[in-house]
């Protein structure tokens, strides 16, 4: 049975919180896995023009490039950080986010997975999904 500890402390509403605190550890996600909630967070958030491209046979560092675009540099650093928070709390934390001061052209590196979080101007100067493709192509 797991260990459950009340947080409630004196003086304050009755309301009690439960903590597990049994350590059960979890299975690391699949690629695909991380990829839909990477999809999903920029979906909560209304990101615009959100594809994905399998790169398993071009990239030894990742599986799978998420791009989407926000509407202006506040809307892509909230679809990048609610990417951040929602893998994080699937129990896959980035490793590492790039590009959140300007927010022109934001990265959540997920391990497997790379998300690019952009404004469509920077998107579409450098064509990220051609540039996989033309990868793509070269390589068969």
């Amino acid at each position: 049975m797991p260990a459950i500890t009340s947080t409630a402390r004196p003086g304050r509403s009755h309301r009690s919180s439960f903590i597990n605190t049994a350590s059960t550890p979890r299975e690391p996600l699949t690629p695909e896995e991380i990829t839909a909630i990477a999809i999903d967070a920029l979906d909560d958030l209304k990101g615009v023009n959100t594809v994905t491209l399998d790169v398993r046979d071009l990239s030894n560092v990742m599986d799978y490039l998420v791009i989407s675009s926000g509407t202006s540099n506040r809307h892509v650093k909230s679809l990048a950080e609610n990417v951040a928070v929602k893998a994080k709390a699937a129990g896959n934390p980035p490793i590492g986010i790039e590009g959140q001061d300007a927010a022109e052209w934001v990265l959540v590196d997920l391990g497997d997975v790379v998300v690019h979080v952009m404004q469509p101007a920077t998107r579409d100067f450098y064509d990220l999904e051609r540039l996989w493709a033309a990868q793509d192509n070269a390589g068969g």
